[in-house]
């Protein structure tokens, strides 16, 4: 034989729990009246099997001092999924006696149930699996089809109503045994087999009512607030057409306006036009005439601005030649000064050999007065030094004498060419002032 998984067979196990729990909940409930309290076995068998569901596969958490297992975090998780839920949320929390995360979780369903939703607010949890997997095992009860079937099978808990004491009731210490002797048949059971399925096909039936009237509920919700959505619109429409049409008329008004306007504007224009098109023709009559004696005037003025501008020309390369001449005549100048001032070196060295002869004169002299021998001897001596000195005295004074003829000539010759210069430059400046003029 194959092995089962025994975590299958522990979800078949509660699925089957849950029917015959749900199941024998509503046909009692129909033969006792419907209307159910708290201390009604059935209706607590109910929240005991419901809570062995919600805590099959629930992971472990470690809190501070042990390990535990609540159901009233996935159950807590409801209200963010769907927004309704946060009412039943808070009246758990504000619930005086309530200690421990599983009393919350029992007063959650007691809630639920007497609002007639818990097979919707399960729905949404068991739709958000990745949500659920922070709580339960891939294999849970919760996590697999068990779950959704499970949903499905509370829906028809709406058929009944529960008056349910959840604010004295001591929930935190209470111990969920499953009383299977309640859900063994016997031959009173079999005997009203046809009463069952009577009682199956009425809650079926009243099922589908309300179902159906929930769902013209809000149907009609949502056509009320569309309704509302139309009829704002439609006012809003209707005074956007009112100004519309006031619009309208207005610009027929301007419209009409401005058409006369525009009918007098070019009235205006076309008589304008034509004793423009007169004073036009006129002007260009005249303009022609005068074109003519204006292309006359421009070939003439053309003419001597060619002539100006080759004189000028003219007078410019002359300029150039004359600036050229006197950078010629400055350069000839400082050669000029340099000879003389190489012939004034001559002359000074010469008159130095002329003092050492005068000293070496006084020299002879002081020795003739105390030698007269070497007197006579030195006498041939002294005579050719002094023609010598003769010499070289009249080579002094013809040197002095053409140095001061060549200054002379240079300083003419200097003073002429500055003449001839500023009367050149005079002369050009003249021609260019015409010229420019």
């Amino acid at each position: 034989m194959a092995v089962k998984d025994p975590t299958a067979v522990e979800r078949a196990n509660l699925l089957n729990m849950a029917k015959l729990s749900i199941k024998g909940l509503i046909e009692s409930a129909l033969s006792f009246g419907r209307t159910l309290d708290s201390d009604y076995p059935p209706l607590q068998q109910f929240f005991v099997v419901m809570e062995h569901c919600l805590k099959h596969g629930l992971k472990v958490k470690k809190s501070f001092l042990s390990y535990n297992k609540t159901i009233w975090g996935p159950l807590e998780l409801v209200e963010k999924l769907y927004p309704e839920a946060e009412e039943i949320a808070a009246s758990v929390r504000d619930l005086p006696g309530l200690k421990t995360p599983l009393g919350r979780a029992r007063a959650w369903l007691r809630l639920a149930l007497m609002q007639k939703k818990m097979a919707d607010y399960l729905r949404y949890l068991i739709i958000q699996r990745d949500l659920l997997s922070e709580f339960y095992e891939y294999h849970a009860l919760m996590m697999e089809e068990e779950g959704a079937v499970i949903v499905g099978l509370l829906v028809g808990l709406n058929v009944i109503d529960a008056n349910l004491c959840v604010k004295g009731e001591d929930l935190d210490s209470q111990v969920g045994v499953i009383d299977f002797s309640m859900y063994l048949k016997n031959e009173e059971d079999i005997g009203g087999k046809e009463r069952n399925v009577q009682i199956a096909a009425i809650l079926d039936q009243k099922n589908y009512v309300e179902e159906l009237n929930r769902q013209l509920n809000s149907t009609v919700s949502s056509l009320h607030a569309r309704v509302d959505s139309l009829e704002k619109s439609n006012t809003k429409l209707i005074e956007e057409l009112a100004i519309a049409k006031n619009n309208i008329i207005k610009l027929q008004e301007e419209n009409h306006q401005l058409r006369s306007e525009n009918t007098l504007i070019l009235m205006k224009t076309q008589h304008h036009i034509e004793v423009t098109k007169v004073d036009v023709d006129a002007e260009l009559q005249t303009y022609k005439h005068s074109r003519q004696g204006l292309d006359e005037m421009y070939n003439e003025a053309r003419r001597q601005l060619r002539e100006e501008s080759q004189l000028r020309q003219d007078r410019e390369n002359e300029l150039m030649v004359q600036v050229s001449m006197k950078h010629e005549i400055e350069l000839a100048m400082k050669l000029l000064e340099k000879d003389i001032h190489e012939k004034q070196d001559t002359l000074i060295g010469l008159r130095q050999q002329l003092d050492e002869v005068k000293a070496i004169n006084i020299e002879m002299y002081q020795k003739l007065q105390v030698s007269e021998d070497a007197m006579k001897e030195k006498n041939e001596i002294i005579g050719r030094l002094e023609d010598k000195t003769n010499q070289i005295t009249a080579t002094m004074k013809q040197l002095e004498q053409s140095d001061k003829d060549l200054l002379t000539q240079t300083r003419t010759i200097a003073m002429t060419f500055v003449k001839c210069a500023s009367n050149e430059a005079q002369h050009q400046y003249k021609l260019v002032k015409d010229i420019s003029f």
